[in-house]
């Protein structure tokens, strides 16, 4: 469904993301795990084709996101971390106006409607402007709004926060639901213990390259996902700010990537 290969993206001479390639397959959750300033938005942007990129190719269910990107766009579904709504619009209104944007017609954007809004307890609100919304609230209509053309691959920005624990369930429910009829899910999360029961696999970035990608059993290995990560990242989660120099042997930017075939692989 998604295949990113060798992406490079700067910012004046600063590297973002450096040549970062996975592949996640249909039926797959994949989370997307990191410090802020990875990279991790970054490379969401790029796949969703908001941002340019100096290098490399992404492709969306076997079609290039640079050479065919409204095609791209037709089968994805993209919730950023703040969610930028008309405020002036009521929630019905926004809805609707996203529905036009996709040519869903008037039958299907209303059952559609009635069934996100139903499942995320969103219903009673829709008439309300969209100014008057919490953060969940927004993130529930934004929700719904990426899913009302029925899009095959859901790419997601820390699509937890601000919901509450029946909300975040629910939504768990939606991409599990998602992938089991044929589609798959890139996600990204600062908490782990969600990502380590939600994902088929995992991809963690530290200063925009790979530094591990794979089955979850695989990246985590005997420990925790959280302990694998820290490993990683060079910290010691039980030290707050963590301690430079623990666990970074084998590691740094030049180590292969854990749970990645091969060897000496530089993503």
């Amino acid at each position: 469904m998604l295949k990113i290969e060798g992406l490079t993206k700067k910012y004046g001479g600063k590297c973002a993301v450096d040549n970062l390639s996975l592949e996640i397959a249909e039926g797959e959750i994949c989370g997307f795990i990191g410090h802020n300033g990875a990279g991790k938005t970054t490379t969401i942007k790029a796949v969703c084709g908001i941002l340019r990129f100096e290098s490399g190719e992404i492709y969306i269910g076997g079609k290039s996101v640079k050479k065919a990107p409204m095609e791209c766009k037709r089968m994805t579904a993209y919730v950023p971390d703040n969610p930028d709504i008309y405020d002036f619009l009521s929630g019905i209104k926004y809805l609707n106006f996203i529905a036009d944007v996709y040519g869903i017609g008037a039958s299907e954007r209303q059952q559609r409607i009635r069934q996100y809004a139903d499942m995320l307890e969103l219903t009673a609100d829709l008439a309300s402007p969209v100014s008057a919304y919490s953060h969940g609230m927004r993130q529930k209509l934004a929700l719904m709004a990426a899913l009302i053309h029925e899009p095959r691959f859901m790419v997601l920005d820390e699509p937890f926060v601000g919901l509450d624990p029946k909300a975040s369930r629910t939504v768990k429910d939606i991409m599990r639901r998602k992938c089991d009829d044929g589609g798959a899910v890139f996600f990204s999360t600062h908490v782990l213990e969600v990502a380590e029961k939600l994902c088929d696999k995992v991809a963690i970035i530290k200063s925009g390259r790979l530094v591990a990608y794979g089955d979850m059993d695989t990246v985590r290995g005997d420990s925790s996902l959280e302990t694998a990560f820290f490993e990683l990242e060079g910290e010691h989660p039980a030290l707050e700010g963590g301690h430079p120099g623990h666990g970074t042997e084998g590691h740094g930017p030049e180590a292969p990537v854990r749970g990645s075939k091969g060897e000496g692989n530089d993503d």
